[in-house]
């Protein structure tokens, strides 16, 4: 029981020295950048930005490319939340310890969160620099953030996993890639531990049992709900 008391204070803690940050000006959308896209930092006004090193109880990243800052700004015409750089399983952290940034996303109020991710194709109709909206996933995780002595306050003990991305987004992206004339794919992300590389035993595994596309690098951001992640 005290562990979990702990994990609540501790997101507790990291939520008010963020809203403290930014003076309680709090975004409703987040983005959680991955490899190849930090420079989309480049596109935001940023108005605050603080390092994870700075961030009580963050974990750190140490993944080359990942500069670990998080930064509040605008992008377009919209206040959000960006994640450079991210936390991953293969790294040493658990899974709270890499799911408790999207926590500390919802106690200050995040509703949506956007994720990008460099994966490997199985599928054979994609080509090599694709976009694909991941539509559901495969878990071959070892470890599960939710697993243990459940944390009420939280979240219920087993999250509903029906939708686990929002078909109102997925829709919005659809529409927004026919207007812009961008080539635009849908699939199941499959989430591996690695940190190697698939074999082509498991790539042609992974494509059997209905996967896409594949991360040995993911971490579960990439893979989780939002009521998975953040409500709990």
């Amino acid at each position: 029981m005290a562990n979990e008391i702990n994990w609540l204070d501790k997101i507790q803690e990291t939520s008010e020295f963020i809203k403290r940050r930014v003076n309680n000006k709090l975004p409703k959308t987040a983005i959680i950048l991955g490899t190849g896209l930090g420079a989309v930092v480049d596109h935001i006004n940023i108005e605050v930005e603080i390092p994870y090193s700075e961030i009580p109880n963050f974990p750190v990243s140490t993944v080359q490319g990942h500069k670990g800052r998080m930064i509040f700004g605008t992008l377009g015409n919209k206040y959000i939340m960006a994640m450079q750089g991210r936390f991953h399983y293969y790294e040493g952290y658990t899974m709270r310890e890499v799911t408790f940034p999207v926590r500390v996303m919802k106690a200050i109020g995040v509703e949506t969160v956007f994720v990008s991710n460099a994966a490997g194709g199985m599928n054979p109709a994609f080509k090599v620099g694709d976009l694909m909206i991941i539509t559901d996933h495969i878990n071959v995780f070892p470890e599960h953030p939710l697993h243990g002595k459940n944390i009420d306050e939280l979240g219920p003990r087993f999250p509903a996993m029906g939708e686990a991305y929002s078909k109102r987004l997925i829709q919005m992206a659809r529409d927004i890639a026919k207007e812009k004339g961008i080539r635009l794919m849908e699939g199941v992300y499959v989430g591996t531990q690695g940190p190697t590389f698939e074999t082509p035993a498991e790539y042609r595994y992974f494509w059997r049992i209905g996967g896409d596309a594949v991360c040995p690098r993911s971490s579960w951001h990439a893979m989780a709900t939002w009521r998975c992640s953040a409500s709990r």
